[in-house]
């Protein structure tokens, strides 16, 4: 797994988790770790823009000069807790984009794979998003994608791959990172 840089830590965004990514033909695994809470993970399935959590931006087709998403660009959470019948299991999902001119396929609760490990100050979380629950990933023909990421948390704040919440790359491939997926 690739360790991936907080570049927000530059403009004085905290840096408390670590961030890795890997890729295969099968898909991509993320693999984060949170140290330094004191609180409980906040996280409730029907609230997801505010819970605590990791928050992933993917575009298959790599198109860093468009500014509104379109069917290849993906943006997938993943929850510590807030699934399950007590919301004490981890949740990963597919979420919309804004102001998106299309949307990816949709993704079933079981096409992304996610595991969480509770620790006394944090928390490990894991997952993989299958190459069927991406829209238009094919790493032959598509080397580089558009990526981008944010670890959000109530208590720690929000740590980002570059820009902060100030800017709106939430919903601008504009913002995003380039990753090249090599052999």
């Amino acid at each position: 797994m690739y360790r991936l840089p907080s570049l927000g830590s530059l403009s004085g965004q905290p840096a408390y988790a670590d961030v890795r990514v890997a890729w295969a033909r099968e898909g991509l695994a993320i693999h984060v770790t949170v140290e330094g809470k004191r609180q409980l993970p906040w996280c409730r399935a029907t609230r997801p823009d505010e819970s605590d959590g990791f928050h992933l931006w993917l575009d298959t087709r790599c198109s860093p000069n468009i500014h509104r998403a379109t069917q290849y660009c993906h943006r997938f959470l993943f929850m510590p807790a807030g699934g399950g019948p007590k919301k004490d299991r981890p949740l990963a999902r597919l979420l919309e984009i804004n102001r998106a001119r299309s949307h990816p396929k949709q993704v079933p609760p079981e096409g992304i794979g996610v595991h969480a490990l509770p620790r006394h100050d944090g928390y490990v979380l894991s997952g993989i998003i299958p190459t069927a629950s991406l829209t238009g990933y094919d790493p032959d023909d598509q080397s580089r994608i558009g990526f981008y990421y944010a670890v959000i948390d109530r208590e720690l704040g929000w740590q980002t791959l570059g820009v902060g919440p100030e800017y709106p790359f939430d919903e601008d491939p504009a913002l995003w990172a380039e990753a090249v997926l090599c052999d």
